[in-house]
């Protein structure tokens, strides 16, 4: 029966109520029995409950499938939420169905789930976009031999987190990869850039080059990029490493090439329009590899070339060979002349000339053997620097010494001619030096002495000891001063005698002098008209000895002893004395006097 109450309920009851009375009058009318009546309304109250029944039936299961839509609605909503990772929003909606009806319920939970379906979709594409980006580039690291499995958590399209969390783990790992591929694009870049350089330097492919280490580094294909695996960059470094190789190679051969040039071209004095050509391999004989940047400056045909240079220049030294060594041995003797050391007779230029006619010795072996000997010279001058520095400053002395004596024998030394006070000045210092000589060769004698005893060889000057020069010379100069002092007694003697002689015979007019402006024996005359005095030496025969310095026994060592003997044995003739040296011995007292001579 329908519940009491309701307006439904009410309606129902009327007509019903209404539609019975009418049918118990139609039963009367008919004349029915009471039991037909009870009959009748038992069937009829069966067909009531059948149909409420019925109805009450499809309620329910109207009821339940409300009930299954509105469950699968919020199961996929808490699926989708729990991907999206969004918990919070789940258990606010759970909150607010408890007092909302079934379609209440379905018809607020239907926007959610659109709304996530639609926010699901559009997160998987962010996903999918990432795992193409990490799939890229990780075979691109990976040189494309196998596909990465990091990461395969957030990138399988039915993967049940989609969280932001996720997406960003997966944007950081996007990001490192990223990274990685430029540092490695960057270095891949720095290596082609490098061996572009050292091909270009050797002469070299370098397409062929880069292709062989992998066809993306010199490929035109922009479908094709550039691959940055560790198997490139490993090609790439030993590519680098084996043209470096190479470069040093060249370097080097081209060096040694560069040296027998430049030693060829000296020897065989070989014009500048012949060098030009192969000018640019002698340049960089000093620089270091880094420096060697020209472009095909290391090529083979640059080497071929300047190997044949080298040939050709050979074959040609071969023939002119004789002139060579004759060249080499007056660069030696030269060299020897200007050291003062006696250069090895065995190469003389009559005997090396001799040795390469008979053909007994290689004229390469020959010239080879001279090189090392002025090698050999060229070092013993540096050891002797310091010697020869003092044996020049005491050979400066002496030319002081000869200069002072000349200008002393000037009678006209005193007069007021222009440039007069110059030379005046000039003997000052000439004097000064002068006494500074037998300090000069005790200190020369002592640092020869320590030079032989360091050296273990005796210091020779010409060939000949200098030792013995400097002994020689100052017993040359204590016999001169000797001699000196003898003049002088003498001198006085004659002084004497002349005195006697005009005391008892009367004076005698001396000749008038006459002042001509002839060149005086032994001067030269200066700018300003005065006339300067020229250094010489004075004969043995003369007044005094010769002083035998380094210079007196350059070219006359044969003849040394036999000059020394006849320094020590030849008298002084004083009555052969000429008037001239007469006048040239007073004017060396009066020089020793500080005062000028009489007239």
């Amino acid at each position: 029966m329908l519940a009491l109450g309701s307006p439904t309920s009410v309606r129902t009851s009327t007509t019903c109520g209404a539609l019975l009375r009418e049918l118990e009058q139609i039963w009367n009318d008919i004349g029915e029995s009471e039991a037909e009546k009870d009959r009748m309304l038992l069937e009829l109250e069966r067909e009531c409950l059948e149909v409420y029944r019925r109805k009450v039936s499809e309620a329910g299961n109207t009821k339940a499938r409300l009930h299954q839509s509105v469950m699968a609605k919020e199961a996929e909503l808490a699926a989708l939420m729990a991907a999206l990772g969004e918990l919070g929003f789940h258990s606010q909606t759970h909150m607010e169905k408890r007092s909302t009806s079934l379609k209440e319920q379905l018809a607020s939970v239907t926007p959610l789930v659109e709304d996530l379906r639609s926010k699901k979709e559009e997160r998987l594409k962010q996903f999918a976009d990432i795992r193409a980006q990490i799939e890229k580039i990780s075979g691109e690291i990976s040189g494309y031999n196998h596909h990465t499995n990091t990461m395969i958590g957030c990138l399988t399209l039915e993967e049940q987190d989609l969280s932001l969390r996720n997406l960003n783990e997966c944007q950081t790992h996007l990001r490192t990869l990223q990274k990685e591929k430029s540092e490695r694009l960057n270095k891949v870049l720095e290596y082609v850039n490098e061996v572009h350089t050292l091909c270009g330097v050797l002469g070299l492919d370098f397409g062929q080059t880069v292709s062989d280490v992998h066809p993306s580094l010199h490929g035109t294909s922009l479908e094709q990029s550039t691959n940055i695996s560790n198997s490139t960059l490993e090609g790439l470094e030993h590519a680098i490493l084996k043209l470096k190789t190479e470069r040093k190679g060249r370097i080097l051969k081209l060096k040694n090439i560069g040296a027998s040039l430049l030693e060829l071209w000296k020897l065989m004095d070989t014009p500048k329009e012949d060098k030009s050509d192969f000018l640019r391999i002698t340049s960089f004989l000093g620089t270091s590899e880094l420096e060697v940047t020209e472009p095909d400056v290391l090529s083979t045909e640059m080497i071929e070339q300047a190997s044949a240079e080298v040939e050709r220049l050979g074959k040609l030294k071969a023939s002119r060979m004789k002139e060579l060594v004759m060249k080499k041995r007056a660069e030696l003797e030269e060299i020897c002349r200007i050291a003062h050391i006696e250069p090895d007779t065995n190469t003389a230029a009559e005997k090396s000339n001799a040795l390469i006619d008979s053909g007994l010795v290689d004229p390469s072996e020959l010239l080879a053997n001279i090189e090392a000997q002025i090698t050999k010279v060229k070092e013993e001058a540096v050891n002797r620097k310091e010697i020869m520095d003092r044996i020049d400053r005491w050979l400066s002395a002496c030319e002081e010494e000869n200069w002072l004596e000349d200008y002393n024998r000037d009678e006209n030394r005193y007069s007021a001619g222009r440039g007069a006070h110059i030379n005046l000045k000039r003997a000052e210092r000439a004097r000064v030096t002068i006494s500074k000589i037998p300090a000069i060769v005790d200190n020369l004698i002592s640092r020869t002495l320590a030079w032989e005893k360091e050296k273990r060889m005796s210091f020779l000057y010409d060939g000949v000891s200098l030792v013995r020069i400097l002994e020689d010379y100052k017993e040359a100069r204590r016999q001169k001063e000797e001699e000196k002092k003898r003049y002088r007694d003498q001198k006085k003697l004659q002084d004497l005698l002349l005195t006697e002689k005009e005391a008892m015979y009367g004076s005698k007019p001396s000749p008038k002098r006459t002042n001509s402006f002839r060149k005086p024996n032994g001067y030269r005359a200066n700018g300003n008209g005065s006339m300067t005095p020229t250094p010489r030496r004075n004969s043995v025969g003369g007044a005094t000895p010769e002083l035998l310095t380094p210079r007196s026994y350059s070219g006359r060592q044969n003849g040394y002893f036999k000059e020394m003997r006849r320094l020590s044995t030849a008298p002084l003739n004083f009555v052969a004395i000429s008037k001239e040296d007469t006048m040239s011995y007073a004017s060396i007292c009066g020089s020793e006097l500080g005062s000028p001579p009489r007239r």
